[in-house]
Formats: C-alpha cells, structure tokens, sequence
C-alpha cells in the first residue's frame, strides 16, 4: 500500500465516494451475515451506542446527504440521536438496506460540495471500524479503504490549527504529513501502522497497539472532539 506524502494540494472529489464503495463492499455482507444479538452489542468507542444504534446513525447521516435533508443542526449529537430513535422501530434488515443504499449513493453527491462533506465520508469509515471492533472482526480501522481515509485525514487536518505531523506508517511506503503549516512549533511524530494512526485521530480505544508519538499529546490529535 502506498499513499503519497504531500496529498493536500490537490482534492479527488472522487475519493469520498470510493471509501464509502469499498467499505460497503466489505462491511454489508459480514453485517447481513451476523445474528440479531450481535446487533445489540455495546460500541466502546461510542459510550451508549449499541452496534445497531452507530448503524442507524451512518445510515441517516447518509440518507440526509442522498436526500439533500439539512436542519439547522444536522449532525449535532442531538439530531444524531433523533435519527437513531425514528429508526427504532426498523428491523435490521431494513436499517442495513437503508446504510447500503447510502454507501452507494452518496459518493457523487459528496463530491459536488466542493469537500464540505469529504469528512462525513472518512467519519462513515471510522464508524465502521467501531462496528468492527464491537463484534470482534479483524481489520478495524483498516483493509482496502485505509489509503483512501489517511488520504482524506491529511487533507481534514490540512485545515489551520491542526499539530503539524509526520507519520513514519509500516503499512505505507512513504511518509505521511498531516496537520497545517503554521510553524509554530515543530512537527509532531509518529511511528506505527495506519490503523492506530486512525485511532489516534479519531479518538477511539488504542488496544494496546504499539506506537510512538513525540512533540503532541493524543488528545491533541482527536479530530472529532470530545
């Protein structure tokens, strides 16, 4: 797997749609696949979520992108949870039916907005990847869609604020560099695969992974707050 170096200049409207392709590809058949308690299982990354409710909300999230639907406070954790509850009468079919249409749909509509929804298609991969842990799957913040999301994580921490980093990943042939360019302070680092890179970002449980991370701390890195 090789992902550039420098791949903030120039944005691939294309590439939010395409994570979300792969990911589908590989996530729906394994959830059509799993029993209906396994849908009840608690999401550490997502205290109060159940495999089911993080499914939901990807889901609608999608959904709202496919049918144009934005409220004032789309997105927020209040809507978050609204979408969830008016899916909770839903089988699990019918909310995988619902995910599996956004994840294919959603990509050309994502790409129109000029990148102000790239990062609900990197959030929609991360979400997957909780999935993944909570039902013990291998692969959780990985497989053939990690080169598209780091690229799409370089260029949502590109913005000004973000720590400056240089990624030395054993999954990647060359260094990655994310953050902005302020000069402030000099760049972070870090060493370790692409997975725990993505966990670190995303704020989610490490696992005991082995990594190093010199010049930040990991809570500075967390793009989704909280």
């Amino acid at each position: 797997m090789t992902t550039p170096a420098d791949v903030t200049d120039v944005r691939d409207p294309e590439l939010p749609g395409r994570l979300l392709t792969v990911e589908r590809d590989a996530l729906i058949p394994l959830l059509r696949g799993r029993a209906d308690e396994d849908f009840a299982l608690p999401v550490a990354a997502c205290p109060g979520w159940t495999v089911r409710d993080a499914l939901a909300h990807c889901s609608a999230a999608l959904s709202r992108v496919v049918e144009s639907r934005f409220e004032k406070d789309v997105f927020s954790p209040e809507s978050n949870e609204r979408d969830i509850a008016e899916r909770a009468g839903w089988t699990n079919a019918r909310v995988l039916d619902e995910l599996e249409r956004g994840m294919t749909e959603a990509g050309p509509l994502i790409a129109g907005t000029g990148g102000l929804l790239d990062g609900l298609a990197l959030g929609e991969w991360v979400h997957a990847g909780d999935v993944r842990a909570a039902l013990g799957e291998p692969g959780a913040y990985g497989g053939a869609g990690l080169p598209y999301a780091l690229v799409l994580l370089a260029q949502a921490t590109s913005r000004p604020g973000h720590v400056s980093l240089h990624a030395d990943l054993d999954d990647v042939d060359e260094p990655l560099r994310l953050g902005g360019t302020s000069g402030e302070r000099p760049p972070a680092r870090f060493i370790g695969d692409g997975p725990t890179l993505v966990r670190l970002y995303a704020g989610r449980p490490l696992d005991g992974a082995s990594y190093e991370l010199a010049g930040v701390e990991a809570a500075e890195l967390n793009i989704f707050g909280g």
